[in-house]
């Protein structure tokens, strides 16, 4: 698993040792940095991009509540505070821990391990996305320049090869990913996302009819009107597959 990086952020320099010194015992956790107040700390989470964040809350000049809100990509955050009474606020701000001075190691190690088991479970989603077949009930992210879709796979009729990139066809976008069509053959599922010849992949349940085509191929149109030609080797495999 990846080290945690993690960055302490209190007024205190002997607040900010002692804590440092108990976080040493966590192999899991890479400190990366400290900071001694508020505006540190936010030039500091922006700088380091940390995936944790321990924050005082009483800071001279701006509190660790109002930190949080000049921060657009705020990380996790466990607040670390010799006051009871903020512990409301604490979780409104979305922290996934609340522990009081002086800090016990037993309230860090269970913020570890709760932090663990997330990476690892996540790590485990990623690793079944990547190698399992995905098919037309699944949800996919489409990121082309400024513009972002999550949508079903069963929307997308088509991909079509376009230099280094593939070109996806759902509704009426055709974002281009830097992919190759090669790699989309490999990931969805092929029964019904079809390659069809050298540039194209058609979604099966998006064909609206088909007839004989030149040289023993054949010619779908899609639910758009899209017309492709299913070259004469993957028609003879269109047929060896799909034929009663």
């Amino acid at each position: 698993m990846k080290a945690i990086r993690t960055l302490i952020i209190d007024d205190e320099r002997l607040a900010r040792e002692e804590l440092s010194k108990i976080l040493a015992q966590f192999p899991q956790l890479e400190l990366i940095g400290q900071a001694s107040n508020a505006e540190e700390g936010i030039s500091t989470i922006n700088t380091l991009q940390p995936d944790l964040v321990f924050l005082d809350i009483s800071m001279p000049g701006m509190n660790g509540f109002e930190m949080l809100k000049q921060i657009e990509d705020v990380p996790q955050v466990v607040f670390v505070t010799a006051h009871d009474d903020y512990a409301l606020e604490a979780f409104e701000n979305q922290a996934i821990d609340y522990i009081l001075k002086p800090v016990d190691p037993n309230r860090i190690a269970q913020v570890v391990k709760r932090l663990s088991m997330e990476i690892e479970q996540d790590s485990q989603l990623l690793a079944s996305r990547k190698t399992k077949k995905l098919g037309v009930n699944d949800s996919v992210f489409i990121k082309d320049g400024d513009k972002c879709w999550f949508i079903s796979l069963s929307k997308v009729r088509m991909m079509e090869s376009d230099g280094n990139y593939v070109k996806v066809y759902f509704d009426t976008f055709r974002p281009m990913l830097l992919r190759s069509l090669n790699y989309f053959e490999e990931h969805l599922d092929n029964e019904v996302f079809f390659r069809a010849n050298r540039k194209f992949i058609i979604n099966l349940q998006h064909v609206q009819s088909i007839e004989n085509w030149f040289n023993g191929g054949l010619k779908v149109e899609l639910s758009k009107g899209e017309k492709i030609e299913i070259s004469r080797r993957q028609a003879i495999r269109f047929k060896e597959i799909f034929s009663l």
